[in-house]
This record gives structure tokens, C-alpha cells and sequence, in this order.
């Protein structure tokens, strides 16, 4: 299926909707990851955005367009985009229903009723997530807001690293980690657009590596039975961004476990911020391929700090 990508112009407009409701996150540097590493990075901090991740960018976008006839909205999602959902339907006064399966991370579940939205659980795979989220718009007529498979969605999502290249410009990389694709669709489109030169690269868990899979083959294959720490990543690439991956990602990086902990452990002792596992996974993949990335200026995109505390892998 052929669609059609999201022009710069779009995406300038989703930065310009979104800004009065986000943070511009900073883009810290750490000397000694890069004495560790041998390259030039800069870490753009969604950690510190607003409910703890990127996901508020695409989630504002989405709900800041919908008709004002919609009183309610909708998704399923395990953690940070429910939560931005949640917090976007209450800028807009909507109410908010939630699919959250039922491992979800307390914090993150925790943080959703926070913000006023009714959580709906079900079983952990995406068959059930899709047939409660329908049964759930079904009954309240609320607008779904699909987590990566929607363009205004990505638009938002691009804004992220529009802001890298601002801030912190001829990067010869930019990487973010993947699951649905929504980060990294959106990331390679203003990559693409306002840094021809500069490479888009992808850190993915090898216990949920369909995206990897799918990049190097000619169709999707869904995301079956993931087991990985990164709890961000679970899910299967959306059509959408499948398609923008395929044009404009240069490259996919696996990594385990034992990898992902490292990474974030590294960030937690050198940098002091917290972040997620699923936000250490590309500096895990940088790691792992050190010598692709020497002396390289590479932008990382910290995609949340959304942790349970009572959970930490080291």
C-alpha cells in the first residue's frame, strides 16, 4: 500500500500546534561516554519531557486536530503513549479510555489514572489490546488515536528530532530506538529533510526484533511473543512508518538484554538522569558497532524516563 509521507511543512505546523503544551528538551553531552565510546554524542532528552517521554508530541498533535464534535478519545498502548493520550484528551477536556494490558508497568498505570482517563485492561498480546480498543470506541463513540499508525501522530513525533538539528546541528547520525515506528518514521523524514546527509539509525531489542526483520526483508512480520526488558517495544511496525522506514532509515542494530541494562546503567552513573531501558537501547546499539560510529557526531534521542523503581535491572 502507498502512502503518502509527511512533507516538512507538515511537520514545522505539528511543532508550531504542539509547543505551547511540550518542553523543548535540552541535549546533554557526557565526556566520559565519549571517551568510553569514541564518538561525539548528543543525547536529546525526552526523558524530561513532559509525561516522561516523546510520545506527547504525536498524541497533542493527533488530539489538537480532531473535530470539536469528538467529546471522547481512545488507544491501547502499554505505557507512554497511553499516558500522553491522557493527558492531551485532558488539555482538550475529552474523556479518555485506555487499553492497557494487564503486565503494564504500575508507574505507568499509575500516571494514566493520574490524569483523569479510565484504564481498561486485557490480555498482553495485540490481538486482545485491538479487539478491547474496538469494543471501547464501539460503545462510546470516542476517537481512536493509533500509538505509531497515524500521520499526524509521526508529524508530532518528528518534531523531537527537528529540534536535535536545530540545537545541535551537521550531526552525521541520529538514532532512536524502534517498536511501532512512530519515533523513527517521524525522525527519518526530518532527518531526510533538513539534514540530507545525515544518517538515521535504529537500536531494537533481539527479543522483539521485527522491525530488524521486517527492514531487511520485503514485508512486515509481527511482532510474536517479544520478551525483552525494553517494555516500550513490544509492538509490531505500523504500515505507515514501515514505509518511511524502508525510504529513509539507514540501518537496524540488535541487541540483548544484558546490552540494554549496561547502556542504561552507563547513562544512570555518568549522566544522572533516569531513563527507561527501552531509551538505552541505542546507545546499547552504538556500543555494540563502536567501531561504525568513531569519531562520529551522533545524536541519540533519550526516548523516556517512565521507570519502576521498584523494577531496576541492576
Amino acid at each position: 500500500m502507498d502512502f503518502i509521507h509527511p512533507s516538512l511543512a507538515e511537520i514545522t505546523e505539528a511543532h508550531s500546534r504542539i509547543q505551547n503544551y511540550i518542553h523543548r528538551t535540552p541535549i546533554l553531552t557526557s565526556k566520559s561516554i565519549n571517551e568510553i565510546t569514541g564518538a561525539d554524542i548528543y543525547f536529546k532528552c525526552e526523558n524530561l519531557q513532559k509525561i516522561g517521554a516523546f510520545k506527547i508530541r504525536g498524541a497533542t498533535n493527533a488530539v489538537f486536530q480532531l473535530k470539536d464534535n469528538i467529546k471522547a478519545v481512545a488507544t491501547h498502548s502499554s505505557g507512554n503513549h497511553a499516558q500522553a493520550v491522557a493527558y492531551a484528551g485532558k488539555l482538550r477536556g475529552l474523556k479518555a479510555y485506555i487499553v492497557m494490558p494487564e503486565n503494564a508497568p504500575k508507574v505507568k498505570v499509575k500516571a494514566v489514572k493520574g490524569y483523569g482517563a479510565e484504564v481498561i485492561f486485557c490480555e498482553p498480546n495485540q490481538k486482545a489490546r485491538e479487539a478491547a480498543l474496538n469494543k471501547v470506541v464501539e460503545n462510546t463513540g470516542a476517537a481512536f488515536i493509533h500509538p505509531y499508525d497515524n500521520e499526524k501522530v509521526i508529524c508530532g513525533q518528528a518534531t523531537a528530532s527537528k529540534e536535535l538539528l536545530e540545537d545541535a546541528p551537521r550531526l552525521d547520525i541520529v538514532m532512536t530506538p524502534v517498536g511501532g515506528g512512530g519515533l523513527l518514521s517521524g525522525t527519518s523524514l526530518t532527518v531526510n529533510y533538513l539534514s540530507k546527509g545525515t544518517k538515521v539509525i535504529a537500536g531494537e531489542p533481539a527479543g522483539a526484533d521485527d522491525a530488524y526483520r521486517s527492514f531487511y526483508s520485503d514485508q512486515i512480520f509481527p511482532s510474536i511473543n517479544p520478551k525483552t526488558i525494553a517494555d516500550g517495544l513490544l509492538t509490531s511496525l505500523g504500515q505507515r512508518n514501515y514505509s518511511i522506514i524502508k525510504e529513509y532509515v539507514d540501518s537496524i542494530i540488535c541487541v540483548d538484554d544484558q546490552e540494554i541494562i549496561n547502556a542504561m546503567q552507563l547513562i544512570w552513573e555518568r549522566m544522572k538522569i533516569v531513563i527507561e531501558p527501552s531509551s538505552a537501547v541505542p546507545l546499547a546499539a552504538l556500543i555494540k558497532n563502536k567501531a561504525d560510529f568513531d569519531n562520529k557526531k551522533v545524536g541519540i534521542i533519550l526516548s523516556g524516563g517512565n521507570v519502576d523503581l521498584g523494577k531496576l535491572p541492576f
